[in-house]
């Protein structure tokens, strides 16, 4: 699974959540998880994030146990989803 956390009012996440919603059409099948307003979402995070980043946006590979912290390129954000080395 792929997961997307963010926070509604979150500049960065607003910055990723058109290169998100393109892969979802694309047939990425990406779960997006608001953190900031839903209590459930955030222990979620926290519980998946484990002092990794500490904030959103933050994007878990639940397969390739990959992550990124922070916006990121559409490019890099594709080979993440596909589990390719995104390490720079």
């Amino acid at each position: 699974m792929l997961y997307f956390f963010y926070g509604e009012e979150c500049p960065h996440c607003h910055q990723m959540l058109p290169i998100v919603d393109r892969m979802i059409e694309d047939g990425t099948a990406i779960e997006k998880l608001e953190t900031w307003h839903n209590d459930d979402n955030a222990k979620k995070l926290e519980e998946i994030d484990g002092g990794k980043c500490g904030g959103v946006p933050f994007f878990y590979n639940d397969e390739s146990k990959m992550w990124i912290c922070g916006a990121t390129s559409e490019e890099r954000l594709a080979k993440w989803a596909a589990g390719e080395d995104i390490s720079e």
